[in-house]
This record gives C-alpha cells, structure tokens and sequence, in this order.
C-alpha cells in the first residue's frame, strides 16, 4: 500500500515537472495564466482516475486473499450452503469474495438433518425410573387414582416397587417455508401403552403408542392445526402453542400428571389468530366420548343392556356420539419487570350426549349439552419463582379430569303410559379440577416445584323407578337431607352406590430437578424427583368401611435429554 502511494506521488512530480518544463512562453501573463490553469485541471482528472484505478486493484488483491483462505476450510463453506435457503447461499457466494468466512456456528441440535428445503430434528428422552407406592393401585408407571385401595382390601396392606424404562420417549420435528406459509409437523411417542399381562415377567416388552401427531401451519396472523394434539383446554405456558414445551401440565415424573389437571390429547382441529404480539384466539373442534368412568355409574334396570353399548366405561372405543367436542380459547401474554413473563388464558367447552331408548313406536333418541369453562395463570412472580395455577368446572366435562369422573348419567321418566310405562333421558354431571403451586429454578443445576391439585364431583343420583327390587328399609339417593323411598338409587353417587364414585380427590407434590449437564451438542442429564400424597373420598360409605383412602408414592428418575 505505501509503494503504491510513493508511486503516485512520483508520477504526480514528474508530471507537473515536465508540464512546467514543456510549457511554451506566454505573449501575455493573463494567456500563461490560462493556460497553465487548464494543464493542472488535467492533471488533477488524470491523478483521481489513477487512485480510482489504485482502489479497485487493491479490493481485488483483498477479495483473492480471501478466496486463498477460504479454500482451506472449503468443506465448512459447502456444508453452510446446503443449510441455507438458495437466496441466503447466493449472498453467502457473494460475500465470500469480500470477506473471511467466519467459522460455522453449531446447530441448535447435531441430530437435525435436511430433506430438500424441510429441516427435521430428532427429540425425545431416555428415563430409567423407580417408583414406589405405599399401596398397591396395580399401575406400572402411570397412577390411576380412581383405583387408590381403600384399608379393608387386601391391595391397601400392600407396597408396589416397580422399576421401568418404559417412560422413555421420542419424537422428530419437522419445519420448513413454503412462501409465505411456516409449517411444522410434530410426532412423539412412548412405551406407556396396553402392556401384556406378563410384562413384566422376562422380557418387559412395553407397548409403543401414539402420544402426539399434528402439523401446524401459520400464514401473516392466522394458524391452523390437524391432528392428535393436547386438547385446547389443556393449559398453556405460551399463547395457543402446541408444541409439548409450552403446555402446562407441571413438572411431575408420573404421566397422569396432577389431581385436578384439565387436559387431553386427542385429534382435532383447531384454527388460530394472532392480532398481536400479546393475543392470541382459538376455535377447535376434538374427538368427543361418551364417558361415564369405570364402575361409577348405574343405569336404570328396564334400559341396562341398551345403555351399555351408548357410554364409554373405560372399555370400549365405539360408542356414538353427536358432534365433536367444541373448545375456544384466548390467551394473553407479556413481559414485564425486565423480562419476566406472564400468561393468562380463559377457554369453553360445548359438549352433548345423546342417547337412544327403546320404546312403543321405534327407538326414539334424546340428546342434552352442555359446557364447562376453565381459566389459567403462569407468571414469573420473581426472577426464580413461577405461580402458576387453573380452575375448570363444567356440566358435563368430568372426563377432562384425567378421566377421574363421568360425564352423564341416564334419568328414568315415568310416561303414565300402560303398555310403555317409562322412558329416559341423560343427565350431564358437574365436576371441576383445580391445580395451583409454585415453580422455582434456583439456579442452572436445581429446580423445585410444589403444587396442589382437586377435583369434584357432584352427585347425580335418584331412584330407580323401572326396578322390580323393593326394598325392605328405605334409604335416600341424595344424603341425609334427601327423600327416603323403597327403590334402588341409580345414577351416580348415590346411597348405596359403589365407593369408585368419587366425591372428592386431592394431591399435594413437591419435585426435585438435578441437572448435572447440559449442552446443546451433548443433551442433558438430570436426576427427577417426585413425592406426592394422594386421597380419594367416595360420596357413600358403608356402616364400618373406611371413609377415604390415602396413598403415599415417590418416584426416582434418571433421563438423559437428547441434544
């Protein structure tokens, strides 16, 4: 660079040096003036073309030092390439002849891979977990709460240690841009699903089975979602996502979650709208059944055999249905205080049961809807401490309560009519859930969480009018404050009815997270830690029998993350 200077500045001399040396003699002082004036204009043009000149042989020399670098690490400029969008590699082939290529940076996960211009990313969890109850539900990894053993049975006297690798999980995620539409699919599964009866006798071969299948497409302010998703009413982290990440459904190792929790995943559709950063709106229509629970619910005598068939008690995945379960949904989140978050959310449910009863002229069907209502919070109280908490209570939604109650009974009618002398309707039943606690990341290695969670169900139960059973010692179908009369009670906790129909369950969880790692090219090693104490209280109690049943159940998990 300082030649090229020098070298200018010598052309410069010699060049005004000759031209004042060749210049003829002027007849008057005004013509050398002019003369002389119009030379320097010359030299001065000649002199700005030359440094013009001067600069662009110096950015090429530049541009081919760095095309002699970047052959070095060609490899690395080719594999960034085939990673960008054909308009992003044209700027990089463009840039490479001004500029040093900077060393590829890591992906947020080595496992993703390219298929044409779709990204896909492996996911998912290896858990080796020990559980430990003080009573024997007859679960491998999942609690079923509905079946909590009461004292007087054999199963109350005894403890359940199970040891499992059956929780482990794994999903792929695909994303890609097809102008001006962003679509993501989404699919995961684990080994939680219908086990042989002696799995666990060598081989422990669990069931594989479908958790999460969807694709997700957003266009400017609009999204739309098909498949099997969490349900809409299933609480968020984050707007109307999806995406398993944004969902609450706590921080507990055990899979059925949390007492009182609103959630599903089904298949639906669900279409979305983003007026803003902070709102988001939600419209889905989801799988419905007709649901009753196992053993919770009595039909009428003249209409059992026919009423089998029309409700689900955990045993069947037939029964009819009218329309799809309709859920709305809006959301609202923000920052605030420096980054913290916060998320509040209001959803509805439409639901309908619809029934056919044989009688004089055919089988005429009835039907009755109903709805429920859920609203949730999850905001960052301090810079370590999260609240999060949701209440849910519906006529008719008791099946969104992790299937803890039913969602319709069937009323008989007398008709007054002698050849036809009864007919019937159903009857939804209200019941609600409600989960709150606190979630603290002390730091990068440790995060606890507490939460408490209940549900309620309310009882639905009156005589049995078609019976033929008198009874010898009245009793009342509603309690103590209720009619006593000489038929059997049906419908749902009712005197005498069975002590699965659950009046009241609750939940107290404390968990512990140990992060011993985490780095985004070699995953994540923890250390998950669960204790919670559990009761369920039936609506009717028999003289003698205990009123409630308790367990108390710890989980230990070791899981690596995949990066």
């Amino acid at each position: 660079m300082r030649f090229l200077k020098t070298l200018s500045f010598l052309i410069l001399f010699s060049t005004l040096t000759f031209a004042q040396a060749a210049a003829p003699k002027a007849a008057s002082p005004s013509a050398s003036d002019s003369t002389v004036a119009d030379e320097l204009k010359k030299m001065q043009d000649a002199l700005a073309a030359q440094q013009k000149q001067i600069m662009l042989q110096q950015q090429e020399i530049e541009a081919l030092r760095g095309q002699l670098a970047t052959n070095s690490e060609a490899h690395v400029v080719d594999a960034s390439m085939h990673s960008l969008e054909p308009a992003d590699a044209n700027a990089v082939a463009v840039a490479q002849g001004s500029q040093l290529t900077e060393p590829e940076k890591p992906k947020e996960s080595p496992l993703s891979f390219r298929i044409g211009a779709a990204e896909f990313t492996p996911g998912g969890f290896v858990d080796f977990t020990t559980v430990f109850r003080s009573t024997n539900t007859g679960n491998p990894i999942g609690t079923n709460f509905n079946a909590i053993p009461y004292s007087n049975q054999i199963q109350g006297h005894l403890t359940e240690f199970r040891m499992t690798a059956q929780h482990s999980r794994l999903s792929l995620k695909m994303n890609t841009k097809y102008g001006e539409n962003n679509i993501t699919g989404y699919v995961e599964a684990d080994f939680n699903g219908n086990d042989a009866a002696n799995v666990f006798v060598t081989s422990n071969s669990h069931t594989n089975r479908l958790r999460l299948y969807w694709v997700d497409l957003k266009r400017g302010k609009w999204e739309i979602l098909g498949g099997q998703s969490w349900s809409l009413l299933t609480p968020n982290r984050v707007g109307i996502s999806p995406d398993p990440g944004d969902v609450f459904n706590t921080r507990n190792m055990d899979p059925n979650y949390q007492v009182g929790l609103p959630y599903a995943r089904q298949a639906g559709f669900r279409l979305g709208y983003h007026p803003d950063e902070h709102w988001a709106l939600a419209l889905g229509v989801e799988n419905p059944d007709q649901y009753v629970a196992a053993g919770e619910v009595i039909y009428p005598f003249a209409y059992n055999a026919a009423l089998g068939i029309q409700f689900d008690a955990a045993n069947q995945s037939t029964v009819p249905s009218v329309h799809p379960d309709i859920i709305p949904k809006i959301t609202y989140d923000t920052n605030f205080a420096g980054g913290r978050h916060f998320h509040g959310e209001v959803a509805g449910l439409l639901t309908t049961v619809k029934i056919a009863i044989p009688g004089q002229f055919g089988i005429p069907t009835h039907s009755t809807s109903g709805g429920g209502g859920d609203a949730a919070i999850n905001v960052d109280l301090f810079k370590q401490l999260k609240f999060v908490g949701n209440a849910f209570y519906s006529y008719g939604g008791g099946r969104y309560v992790g299937g803890l109650g039913p969602q319709a009974v069937v009323r008989p009618i007398a008709t007054g009519n002698v050849v036809v002398p009864f007919d019937a309707r159903s009857s939804l039943v209200h019941g609600g859930g409600t989960v709150f606690g606190f979630e603290a990341p002390i730091n990068k290695s440790i995060t606890l969480a507490a939460y408490y969670g209940g549900a309620y169900f309310q009882r639905n139960s009156f005589p049995d009018i078609t019976s033929p059973i008198t009874l010898l010692n009245p009793i009342s179908c509603n309690g103590l404050h209720g009619t006593f009369q000489n038929k059997p009670c049906i419908g749902f906790g009712g005197g005498n009815s069975p002590n699965s129909a659950n009046r009241a369950l609750q939940e107290g969880t404390f968990d512990w997270i140990q992060t011993f790692f985490k780095d985004p090219q070699h995953g994540t090693l923890q250390l998950i830690m669960q204790y919670s104490y559990v009761t369920r209280s039936p609506w009717f109690v028999a003289a003698g029998a205990p009123k409630n049943a308790h367990l108390s159940m710890a989980y230990v998990n070791l899981r690596y993350i995949l990066p």
